[in-house]
């Protein structure tokens, strides 16, 4: 099997021998190549440290992490595998580095020894995956937030990597830069096969990937489409996670006695199911 993130039996904790707090405690996680899992847990949950173990910005205390094969634990093979996974972290601030976008993205090809004209090749790029190449003359700190947050992703695609790990990449957006970001990040997985892992307390940015998984506790508490997780509305509520409203909504007129399907997700799905009971008699007085 193709897995380009995988972990054996991964244990993490915090803190020396007198005091030790476990946060992850025995993950066993196999990701494809090309694949766009939506990550997510409660505060607490271990997501954000799992995440970093497979940037190495964290190492495990026990257990494994491979990516592309190449053992985290193996100090030799970090360059290569922050060259194969990049990191884009909740604020955008804390990764620009710059005073002029087109300078901020080519830093890290710059700091990896990629000769000069490869590096203009891969900044002009990486600025147009992500809609930002007519600001490539531009000061970051002068972007919107979307903006700021997109020159992120495209200092991590002018690396060449072949997986994005994005830790709450919008939380700090306003709806708009919401959107463009996703977009972006849907796009780089669709058009150049890019295997994304986000992490997200949002969970409408979570109907559209092709896996969801759940952590809690620092464990692995479901994993699958988001077809089969989010109708499992009692098990995420038990975990400290909502549902899509679409999803809500249908579980409260399932609650009322309804036959209803609680895997249409969309906004368009959901009003196609309403619209269902409502051809099938409901009667909306009742």
């Amino acid at each position: 099997m193709d897995y380009i993130l995988k972990t054996d039996d991964l244990h993490f904790s915090y803190g020396g021998e007198q005091l030790t707090v476990e946060v992850l405690n025995g993950v066993y996680l196999n990701i494809k190549k090309g694949q766009f899992i939506a990550l997510l847990g409660h505060n607490g949950s271990g997501k954000s440290t799992l995440a970093k173990h497979f940037n190495a910005i964290l190492l495990p205390t026990g257990g494994h992490v491979y990516v592309c094969g190449m053992d985290t634990l193996d100090e030799s093979l970090t360059i290569s595998i922050r060259q194969k996974a990049g990191m884009v972290f909740q604020n955008p601030d804390n990764q620009l580095v710059a005073t002029v976008v087109e300078e901020d993205v080519a830093f890290a090809p710059e700091n990896l020894g990629v000769p000069s004209a490869e590096i203009r090749e891969r900044v002009d790029g990486a600025l147009r995956d992500v809609g930002m190449y007519e600001y490539r003359n531009h000061a970051p700190h002068r972007l919107s937030g979307g903006q700021k947050q997109r020159v992120a992703i495209a200092g991590i695609i002018a690396m060449r990597p072949e997986c994005i790990i994005l830790d709450e990449p919008t939380a700090m957006l306003d709806p708009v830069g919401r959107r463009e970001v996703l977009s972006t990040i849907h796009e780089l997985n669709k058009t150049y096969n890019i295997t994304v892992v986000l992490i997200t307390h949002h969970m409408e940015e979570a109907v559209d990937a092709d896996r969801v998984v759940i952590m809690s506790d620092g464990g692995i508490l479901a994993d699958g489409d988001p077809r089969s997780i989010f109708p499992r509305v009692e098990l995420l509520r038990e975990a400290g996670l909502s549902v899509p409203q679409t999803v809500e909504l249908l579980y409260e007129l399932e609650r009322a006695g309804l036959d209803v399907r609680l895997d249409a997700l969309t906004p368009d799905e959901c009003a196609d199911e309403i619209e269902r009971l409502f051809s099938e008699g409901l009667d909306c007085t009742s």
